[in-house]
């Protein structure tokens, strides 16, 4: 057994672990201490380099094992002194036209993970540290970002956070309605992600270019709703017609990426639902990749000049309440049909809720498998929400859509629409 050197009611720790915490406590020092000097190499002598960054992180460590001796203000008393020192040095830099304070903050900042390294914490403290050199190193890109950015751009994010963090929170989590489905925090978390997704999508093109903006967008935005990123870019294809290749490609992106949710969804809720149900997801989402492949290909080949392409509006409010009013009045629809026709409706809540996404649907039918309705009737329901959430897709971009935009998504869709009935027909052969 090895020797204990502090234990205390709530904390003990042994040699080893002192040994470890203390590396690992020099090693958080010396790697921020490595960007802070190799960042103001050219400045000569700076303030904090890779020794005192590495002293820093060690104070942290010692004065939070002292703490456990003696008093518990010992850890507070050495981060005063710390910023006093760091105070000190300011104003003599500040006096002298050299206002920056990150590498000030950093090894304040460095005495603390110290001091979390000391107390066991090792996993949070190297995630801390990750995210403290990234945003040091990034320092030239962020300014390089700034000073791209409109006015109008700068409003948007501001309002998106204000949405999303200021109104969003406080909206009640409670259920409303006629079947009590209606839930204003869940409406507006809709809101928050469709606007959102729209912004993200309009800062990637802006900085990595229709091409790469769009793709990773749509495969972003599969991860949430695929049939948002359909409404969204079919909106956006009347601004920009000649982005049409690239609205395509991340709608069919997040496309493959739906497929790929369900067969989560199903193998993480009832492993039994994907045993017949493999195939036929297999192949839509063959189908579904295989259109997305066409579409990346197609628009590589096809050269543009990106600089001159419209980005359009950066956040766009309206559309997404209004998205969020459609997705209210879809569950009622869908709890109207399940209250009306019972087990019978199960087909037809799969299409209702396939208006929005189907992700809800192939959740509850997995649970359900089994248990108050049969695997067929599942499977069945999954599948049917899928062609159904296909068509849904197909009238959002023919509704909203360019005329270049609505025959992309014709013949893709088509060709997806066409595997999910082959798909079909083996699963009820």
């Amino acid at each position: 057994m090895q020797d204990l050197i502090l234990q205390t009611k709530n904390f003990e720790l042994t040699q080893t672990d002192f040994l470890i915490r203390m590396l690992v406590a020099v090693g958080i020092g010396l790697v921020i201490g490595l960007e802070r000097e190799f960042s103001n190499f050219q400045k000569g002598d700076i303030f904090a380099g890779l020794r005192t960054f590495s002293i820093v992180a060690l104070c942290g460590f010692v004065c939070t094992f002292l703490s456990f001796i003696y008093f518990s203000w010992v850890f507070i008393a050495g981060l005063f002194a710390v910023i006093i020192i760091v105070a000190i040095w300011y104003w003599i830099s500040a006096k002298q036209g050299d206002i920056g304070s990150t590498t000030e903050f950093a090894l304040i900042f460095t005495y603390l993970l110290g001091g979390l390294t000391m107390l066991g914490y090792i996993e949070y403290s190297l995630a801390l540290t990750v995210i403290i050199l990234v945003l040091l190193s990034l320092k030239p890109k962020f300014k390089i970002l700034v000073g791209q950015l409109t006015q109008d751009e700068v409003y948007a994010f501001i309002r998106f956070v204000i949405i999303a963090l200021l109104i969003l929170p406080f909206l009640p989590n409670t259920y409303y309605g006629p079947f009590e489905v209606i839930n204003p925090q869940e409406i507006g978390w809709v809101v928050v992600l469709t606007s959102g997704i729209g912004f993200i999508g309009y800062i990637l093109m802006k900085f990595l270019g229709s091409n790469r903006g769009l793709l990773l967008t749509g495969i972003v935005g599969g991860l949430v709703s695929s049939t948002v990123i359909s409404w969204i870019f079919s909106k956006k294809s009347k601004e920009t017609p000649t982005l049409s290749n690239g609205y395509a490609l991340a709608i069919f992106a997040a496309a493959t990426i739906m497929i790929i949710r369900v067969l989560f969804w199903v193998f993480l809720f009832n492993k039994s639902v994907l045993k017949d149900l493999f195939v036929p997801l297999l192949i839509v989402l063959i189908a579904a990749f295989g259109v997305t492949l066409f579409f990346y290909k197609k628009q590589q080949t096809k050269q543009r000049s990106e600089e001159k392409i419209p980005l359009g509006e950066p956040l766009n409010i309206r559309e997404a309440v209004f998205f969020g009013l459609l997705y209210s009045g879809i569950l009622l629809l869908v709890s109207y049909a399940s209250d009306t026709y019972g087990e019978k409706g199960i087909y037809v809540t799969s299409a209702i809720s396939a208006l929005t996404d189907i992700d809800a649907i192939s959740i509850s039918v997995s649970k359900l498998a089994g248990e108050s309705i049969q695997f067929l009737t599942a499977q069945n329901a999954i599948l049917l929400a899928t062609l159904t959430n296909t068509i849904i897709k197909i009238g959002i971009t023919l509704w909203f859509g360019c005329k270049a935009l609505k025959k992309k998504v014709l013949f893709g869709y088509g060709i997806i629409f066409i595997a999910g009935i082959i798909g079909f027909i083996i699963l009820n052969a």
